[in-house]
């Protein structure tokens, strides 16, 4: 029987959460897309998933029950609702909107609002998300191109997008333990409160509310709450390289693609560009040049067989993306950096290349897309948040990165783990 059914608003994500869970000893498979309504999987774990981060909230409504209902069919034991430890979104949503609409669905009162991932450096205080110490707001997420994060305090951001009020189980009751955590959630429901916000400083909190929810019908938050829960089903899992061994990687011929403008990937490129080749790609030239792909796929064939895989980066500061979005529009821009990205991974592809190692939530979104693949086992982590997978249907593998997951080495760590 399903174990745990997870429904993830982007592909990174959905390999985050898919990457602890097989850690902790649960085979894990990862579907791209609402599946196909007769396809049957064998996992403890399913990851289901969508591109709904950015969608308009009904999209990413209706794709998201129709996922939990293809999960209910195969009686799927209990359901998590996987978003970004940055807690990405807008004031429309579409983390609340998805959130009502599933508690809805299974008839629940209460659920919990956990972004927590103390080993990348999330943590949550009073309610308020911190990144590596410093509160969102004041992070390198407010200057996200897509969902600038401007408030730190969860419980706002929840109510601002959402139709409950959000509550907050305090560091003070997470350190007494699961019961208390358990006690101080049924007063929150008793008081009328819909979602509430877990606290957590440390891998101990990690373990401590994931021992308290293991048993919720509904939980949502980040990789760390299901990391935490898992450690409580010890008792029902395998051994962990046995989990990961459908997903190691096979390929031989790699490449690094790189979307993100985040703070880690921009620092993840300097370092890698030094030592390998690498290639900017020209935002006017994605807007303007329907050939610009091909050429960047030429490029790239060139430039492979070396030592290090070939790098082909958008990745820029945030004063230069500033510019850029104030030029061509933030939405215009961004579609066409991933158009050309979806084209030139299909080129590589049809050409042979069998690695893809992807930074950026989107773009690794429009690579998967792009490569028409349905599926994945998932193997071996390279950094906490970010495992190898394998296609289910095809010779191909990809590590899949979340714009701030992974240490400035990331692109050279990800190849030397790939025998």
């Amino acid at each position: 029987m399903m174990r745990l059914g997870i429904i993830a608003d982007d592909f990174t994500g959905a390999t985050d959460i898919a990457g602890f869970l097989v850690a902790n000893g649960l085979s894990t498979i990862q579907l791209n897309g609402v599946p196909d309504k007769d396809l049957q999987v064998q996992a403890d774990a399913v990851v289901i998933s969508l591109k709904s981060r950015s969608n308009p909230p009904d999209e990413a409504v209706a794709m998201s029950l129709q996922a939990l209902d293809w999960l209910r069919e195969r009686n799927c034991e209990q359901f998590f609702f996987k978003y970004c430890s940055t807690f990405d979104s807008t004031a429309r949503g579409n983390i609340g909107p998805v959130t009502d609409a599933l508690l809805d669905a299974l008839g629940e009162e209460l659920t919990v609002i956990c972004p927590a991932l103390p080993v990348n450096g999330r943590t949550i205080y009073n309610g308020y998300l911190f990144v590596n110490g410093v509160p969102l707001a004041e992070s390198g997420m407010r200057h996200h191109p897509v969902t600038p994060m401007t408030d730190s305090n969860l419980m706002r951001l929840m109510e601002a997008q959402s139709r409950g009020k959000c509550g907050n189980v305090r560091s003070d009751d997470v350190a007494q333990g699961p019961e208390a955590v358990k006690s101080a959630l049924e007063a929150l429901k008793a008081q009328g409160m819909r979602y509430a916000v877990l606290d957590v400083l440390n891998s101990r909190d990690v373990a401590t509310v994931g021992q308290a929810v293991a048993g919720m019908k509904l939980v949502t938050g980040g990789s760390g709450l299901a990391d935490g829960m898992a450690k409580a089903w010890t008792d029902r899992l395998s051994d962990p390289e046995q989990a990961a061994a459908a997903g190691k990687p096979s390929g031989a011929r790699p490449v690094v693609l790189s979307g993100s403008c985040s703070q880690m990937t921009n620092a993840q490129v300097a370092a890698y560009k030094e030592e390998a080749p690498a290639c900017p790609v020209d935002v006017v030239r994605c807007l303007t040049d329907d050939d610009y792909a091909d050429e960047l796929f030429a490029w790239t064939r060139d430039q492979q067989g070396g030592d290090l895989a070939p790098l082909v980066f958008a990745t820029t500061d945030p004063d230069t993306l500033g510019r850029i979005q104030r030029q061509y529009g933030a939405e215009q821009a961004s579609a066409a950096v991933e158009r050309t990205f979806g084209r030139l991974a299909k080129l590589l592809a049809e050409d042979g290349t069998d690695t893809f190692i992807v930074a950026g939530g989107e773009t690794s979104g429009v690579v998967v897309q792009s490569l028409g693949v349905t599926g994945f086992h998932i193997g071996p982590q390279i950094a906490p948040g970010v495992p190898w997978v394998r296609a289910v249907d095809r010779p191909i593998s990809l590590a899949l990165k979340s714009g701030n997951f992974g240490g400035p080495r990331f692109f050279f760590d990800a190849q030397e783990r790939q025998g």
